[in-house]
C-alpha cells in the first residue's frame, strides 16, 4: 500500500514523465476523443511496462502504480485532442 505522499509522487511522477508529455502529444494527433484517449493510455502502459521498476534488482511495480500512469495516459491524449479541437475552431 502506497502513503499518500508516495501516490502524490507517483501521480506528479506520471504526468510530468512520457505518460503525460507523450500523451499530450500523441493526443494532438488527432481530434477523435477515443482515438485520443486509447493512445495516452497505450502508451501509459508501455511507459510503465518498460521503464518502470528496478530490472536489475527485480523490484516488480505495483498494480497502483500501472492504473496512475494508464489514468494520467489517457487524461493527457483527451487534452491533447481537445488542444487540436479547440485550435481548430479558433
Amino acid at each position: 500500500m502506497l502513503s499518500f505522499l508516495d501516490l502524490l509522487g507517483t501521480i506528479g511522477g506520471s504526468i510530468l514523465g512520457l505518460p503525460g508529455i507523450f500523451g499530450v502529444a500523441f493526443g494532438m494527433m488527432t481530434r477523435n476523443w477515443l482515438l485520443g484517449g486509447s493512445i495516452g493510455g497505450l502508451i501509459g502502459l508501455l511507459s510503465a511496462w518498460l521503464m518502470g521498476g528496478s530490472h536489475s534488482t527485480y523490484v516488480p511495480l505495483t498494480v497502483t502504480e500501472y492504473v496512475v500512469a494508464i489514468t494520467v495516459g489517457i487524461l493527457a491524449g483527451l487534452t491533447g485532442s481537445a488542444i487540436r479541437r479547440r485550435g481548430a475552431t479558433v
